[in-house]
């Protein structure tokens, strides 16, 4: 049986937390592996919760994984008690402060951040594709760590599996819709073929980190479209003209 591949991040050592591949999941078919489900997905089947047991065994094992319903925003939630699968709220992070509970996001392309305060005890969990990101979806969930007691200056914060500069490409709007927001944001994009340009999502969430006083931000390095055999990866699935893909799950919580 192959083992459940987990990537941890220096910046997070001593916190319970993983960004979990594809690898030593039981799903079948196009989504192979540790499919981590869908964002309205109720039903848990039985290779769903196969996955969600795998997954929270390699990262907190015995806690309870608590999920959001996704959906590109900029809203986090405090989670003080778990909610069940077909009321979760509509947000794209949480924070906690109570142990025994694995915070998951899942993601296929956008970027997972993790980040904890090991001295308050609070750590916190954002899915930040570009919607998220440029609408401020870090800068909450800094705020909402610190409404439990986190300083953000001492706040540490991890990206895990994400596209990768070289792998996105955006168009002219969208490279104006982020120059707009702020002309400096031009750095965060490459030449491309005419009419587009490279995309730096893992950057771009770096500096929204940085910018909102977290000063260790690691940024993993890992690009979900180029390697099929370990992430799972929208736009590729897109590209290929497949008729769906896969939800990777990173974890946080506290022991």
């Amino acid at each position: 049986m192959v083992s459940v591949e987990v990537n941890r991040a220096r910046a997070l050592e001593g916190v319970a937390h993983g960004f979990l591949g594809r690898r030593g999941g039981v799903s079948t078919g196009i989504t192979a592996g540790l499919d981590l489900g869908r964002r309205g997905q109720v039903e848990i089947g039985p290779e769903l919760a196969e996955n969600r047991r795998r997954a929270v065994e390699a990262v907190l094992p015995g806690a309870e994984l608590v999920t959001l319903y996704q959906v590109h925003s900029p809203d986090c939630v405090i989670m003080t008690t778990p909610w069940p699968d077909a009321e979760r709220p509509h947000a794209d992070a949480m924070v906690t402060d109570r142990p025994g509970y694995a915070l998951g996001i899942l993601t296929a392309d956008c970027a997972p951040v993790l980040l904890a305060d090991r001295e308050a005890g609070v750590v916190g969990a954002a899915h930040a594709g570009w919607k998220g990101a440029i609408g401020g979806v870090t800068d909450s969930t800094v705020a909402a760590m610190e409404k439990l007691g986190a300083r953000r200056d001492r706040i540490v914060a991890a990206i895990g599996p994400c596209i990768a500069r070289a792998s996105y490409e955006v168009d002219e709007a969208f490279q104006r819709r982020f120059e707009t927001d702020d002309p400096a944001n031009e750095r965060f994009f490459a030449a491309g073929r005419e009419g587009h340009a490279q995309f730096d999502l893992e950057a771009y969430v770096a500096h929204r980190l940085a910018t909102a006083g977290v000063r260790t931000v690691e940024m993993m390095g890992l690009d979900t479209y180029t390697d099929a055999d370990r992430f799972y990866s929208f736009r590729r699935a897109t590209h290929r003209g497949e008729a769906d893909y896969g939800r990777l799950v990173s974890i946080i919580g506290i022991k």
